[in-house]
Order: structure tokens, then C-alpha cells, then sequence
């Protein structure tokens, strides 16, 4: 069996279900494989890479955990599906080819031209969907989105909840404070992201993963992401989480998205300026014709920056931190 290989060479395995040491497996789709323990599980899992193409160690990872399933040196005991999101800018190397598929979902691809990769986006919801649905009743279901990011960042790995008014789940919390996370954000409105679609539409405990910069197919030092690696194969394998080694996580809140609305905007902060860059109380963060963003507290941070985004899409998000 082979997961990344037939994604960059377009391969359609022949036979597509099948049984293999304590577990029964499905081909859904490219790049798609569900995972049912023959035992008893309490657990239903996504573990999605690859929604941008060009974040290639998360993809890394996800092919060590599917051959390690397949080879026997990972007892699986929760129900899982692994997805690798947008195979044509997989293949491409590129962090998409026409749209960020990131900012397709609750519905978003169908006001976009019909393409590849909004019929990607509408075959994801439908089989994540159909996962959750199929699982047993009661089970606890989990998503967890894995990406790096475009540019460096002073606190280097961080996972980013979607907006919900219910408590956060204590076991993915508990999971990335194993997984040596850095620091917590919490959207404060819904937004089209993957995880945004799990959560509303499946009520899952879904997190996107931020796991360091981006760099191209075999440059990646996988060692550097042994947390998040130990940490997901010991839910994989319903094991005991490690122990944390990192200071105290730390929190923050969306407070603002940064909408670049004019050709003439521009962020206050130079172009390779870190994720997490702060800002003090009264300093423009963005500027534009139709109105300028500006720090409402001192140390206020800023996330994804990007000037070169398609006018009325996201240029950064304006973070605060709490206890």
C-alpha cells in the first residue's frame, strides 16, 4: 500500500478495502484512507496534511503513521481517517493552484468558478462527514488539521481552535500540552477553514496545527516534530501522552480579522516580520483608503500576515493574549 507515492504519481490502487493486522481499511478517494479497529474503539479521528500543498513535513508524518499501520508497528484502537487534502498542488509543490482551499468550507466553494479544488473541498465535507456519521454512537470525534507555516514565528508551533461557544475538549487541550505546543488561539467567529467544518458540522473537537515554517519535499528534519508525532500516535493507539517539556503554554484570542479591502493596503511591519510581531497601544497595524487598523492595547499581536492576498480575503489576524 502506498499513500503519498499514488498521490504524485495518480495511482488508483486496484484493490480498495481489505483487512490487515488488527484493523479493516478503505480506499475512499485520493489520498483518503479510513481505518476501522476490529475491536471495540472510543475514539473517531481525522488527522488531515496537505490542504496546502507546499506544507510538506505534515504530509511526511501522515505517511510514517499510514505505513506504520500497514507494517504493524502501530496498534491502531481508535477509528481513523487520514487525508491528504489537495493532491494537485501536492503534486504541484505549491500552496494551492487557484484558491486557498483553507477558506473553502461550510459551503464557501460553492460561490467560487467551479475548479478542481472546490469539488476537492465539497468531496471532503461529504466523506468527513459520512465518517463521523458511520462511527459508533458515543464515540469521542476528534480532527486534528496539521500545516506549517509561510514564515517563521517567535513562538514556532501553535494550534488555532475554531470559533465555539461550548468548552473546549480537555483532551485535545491535555493532547496539545503534550505536544509541546507553544501557544493557544481561539477564533473568535466562524470562520471556512477545515476545522471550522468539522466542528459545526459533525460537533467534533477539531484544532488546526501550526508546526513550524514550510520548506520544500525532502528538506524537512523530521526529529523536530517528535512531540506531535509521539503525541498522535499515542491517541492512535489509545497509549499514555508524554510529558511536557516546554514552559507554560500560552493563550491568545482573536480579536480582529485584518481584510485587505484596496489596492492600496499595506501592513506596518516589514515583509518577512515573524508570526506573532506586537504592536503597542495606538500604533497602526494596517492601512487602506477605507480605513486603518489600529492597536487597541499594547502588546497586541498579529498572525498570518500577508499583503499579497486577493482583495476582500484575510491579510492577518489581530491576537490578544489572557490567562
Amino acid at each position: 500500500m502506498n499513500f503519498l507515492k499514488d498521490i504524485l504519481q495518480q495511482i488508483i490502487p486496484l484493490q480498495k478495502q481489505g483487512e490487515s493486522h488488527n484493523f479493516i481499511w478503505q480506499w475512499l478517494g485520493e489520498g483518503i484512507w479510513c481505518f476501522t479497529p476490529k475491536q471495540s474503539y472510543e475514539k473517531s479521528m481525522v488527522i488531515s496534511a496537505g490542504i496546502h500543498g507546499n506544507e510538506t513535513a505534515p504530509i511526511e508524518l501522515l505517511e510514517q503513521i499510514f505505513h506504520d499501520l500497514f507494517n504493524g508497528n502501530l496498534h491502531l484502537k481508535t477509528r481513523l481517517l487520514l487525508v491528504l487534502g489537495n493532491p494537485d498542488a501536492i503534486r504541484n509543490g505549491s500552496r494551492y493552484i487557484e484558491n486557498d482551499m483553507n477558506r473553502m468550507f461550510l459551503g464557501k466553494y460553492a460561490q467560487l468558478e467551479k475548479s478542481k479544488e472546490t469539488q476537492r473541498a465539497e468531496q471532503l465535507e461529504h466523506l468527513v462527514q459520512q465518517f463521523f456519521e458511520e462511527s459508533k454512537p458515543q464515540v469521542q470525534r476528534y480532527h486534528y488539521d496539521l500545516h506549517t507555516a509561510i514564515r517563521s514565528s517567535l513562538l514556532p508551533v501553535f494550534a488555532i481552535f475554531p470559533y465555539q461557544q461550548e468548552a473546549y475538549d480537555e483532551d485535545v487541550l491535555r493532547s496539545l500540552n503534550a505536544a509541546d505546543m507553544d501557544a493557544l488561539v481561539f477564533h473568535g467567529e466562524t470562520g471556512h477553514t477545515f476545522t471550522s467544518f468539522t466542528q459545526r458540522a459533525s460537533q467534533v473537537a477539531s484544532v488546526t496545527l501550526e508546526l513550524g515554517a514550510a520548506k520544500p519535499s525532502g528538506q524537512n528534519d523530521l526529529s523536530q516534530f517528535n512531540a506531535i508525532n509521539s503525541v498522535l500516535r499515542a491517541l492512535l493507539s489509545d497509549n499514555i501522552l508524554p510529558t511536557r517539556t516546554k514552559n507554560t503554554v500560552r493563550k491568545f484570542k482573536v480579536v480582529a480579522s485584518i481584510l485587505k479591502q484596496d489596492d492600496d493596503f499595506k501592513l506596518n511591519l516589514a515583509e518577512d516580520a515573524p508570526n506573532f510581531s506586537s504592536f503597542e497601544q495606538g500604533q497602526i497595524i494596517a492601512a487602506q483608503r477605507s480605513g486603518n487598523y489600529i492597536a487597541q492595547q499594547d502588546y497586541t499581536c498579529i498572525l498570518f500576515p500577508n499583503i499579497h492576498v486577493k482583495k476582500g480575503l484575510r491579510a492577518g489576524l489581530i491576537l490578544e493574549e489572557f490567562k
